[in-house]
């Protein structure tokens, strides 16, 4: 069945690769790696569709499990360990699970994406159920691993999903939604960590991020909602708080410390003039939306006559928020 998947066929273009230099290598997989966007792009509405799943299964307090073997249980891992820097998200929310265990991360573990019964094994440890949605990634589209664990995670209510770079493949048939970026095939024929690889890391990154932004992470295109956790995204944060509000510098890291650190308390307690604990009522109430929670405040009435503008908008610094 192997020789079948277009994924495991030979590429004319690089029939003669042990005979090219340097750089005609180099422009050819350049040249090859120029396909996968377009296969990508073919699969946006089944993209999307697991993107508003997943934003909706999160926010009733879901989770997002990736699986697969080799290639594609690291890229799950690698996802999924992204989030939780990038979007303040729980470690839990979104987790990554590979064939054989953490150790095959950085060692292949033979045979193990060949048990059809390890992965539901995997998934009953972290009790899969009806609100989880559950990737499975197998360029290939048959590594027993991933048909297994979409049967079980199916059997257990989840919403299941599966990606792979062969169509019809084996795990479509497993799964609730497939998507199936047909890149063609390899420079070396059958290293599927090369332009399946790619497609893959492409799609995982819209399915969460999409995701994520559907549930308030961002504001515009800033990254509101990140964990100030070393030298690089203290900077960001306080970037990301100027450019909101205009402060100067020495305000912002100000306003920062006042709200613990946390970006969008920082940026609703500054825009709505209230202390950390209102902003964060607010947000809470706007399911974690700054758009939503400053909406939510009603405008100020228009000062009498003869009164100052200037004395209806201070703010007072005790409420951690200084003037404009």
């Amino acid at each position: 069945m192997l020789d079948k998947l277009i994924t495991e066929s030979r590429n004319p273009a690089s029939e003669k690769l042990d005979s090219l230099s340097a750089l005609e290598f180099v422009r050819l997989i350049n040249s090859e790696d120029a396909k996968v966007a377009a296969a990508v792009a073919a699969e946006e509405q089944a993209i999307a569709e697991a993107v508003s799943v997943t934003a909706d299964r999160l926010a009733q307090g879901g989770r997002l499990i990736y699986f697969g073997a080799g290639t594609s249980g690291r890229l799950g891992v690698l996802d999924a360990a992204e989030c939780p820097p990038t979007f303040n998200s729980d470690p839990g929310q979104v987790i990554g699970i590979i064939a054989g265990g953490h150790g095959a991360l950085l060692k292949a573990v033979e045979g193990a994406e060949d048990d059809p019964n390890l992965a539901a094994v995997d998934l009953k440890n972290i009790n899969v159920g009806p609100l989880d949605v559950c990737v499975g990634i197998a360029t290939s589209g048959r590594t027993p691993y991933v048909v297994g664990g979409l049967r079980y995670a199916r059997e257990c209510g989840a919403y299941t999903v599966a990606l792979s770079c062969n169509s019809a493949s084996v795990i479509t048939a497993e799964a609730d939604l497939a998507i199936t970026p047909v890149v063609g095939p390899e420079v070396v024929s059958g290293s599927t960590r090369l332009k399946a690889g790619t497609a893959t890391k492409l799609v995982l990154n819209t399915l969460s991020t999409g995701a994520m932004i559907l549930l308030g992470k961002t504001y515009g295109n800033l990254m509101v909602d990140l964990q100030a956790t070393n030298t690089k995204l203290t900077a960001r944060a306080a970037r990301i708080v100027r450019e909101v509000t205009g402060l100067e510098s020495d305000a912002c890291l100000q306003q920062l410390e006042a709200c613990e650190w946390e970006v969008k308390t920082a940026i609703v307690a500054w825009q709505a003039n209230v202390n950390a604990d209102e902003a964060r009522k607010l947000l809470a109430a706007s399911g974690g939306h700054i758009g939503r929670a400053l909406q939510s405040i009603p405008s100020p009435a228009a000062p009498p006559p003869h009164t100052s503008p200037a004395q209806t908008s201070d703010h007072a610094s005790s409420n951690g928020a200084g003037p404009h």
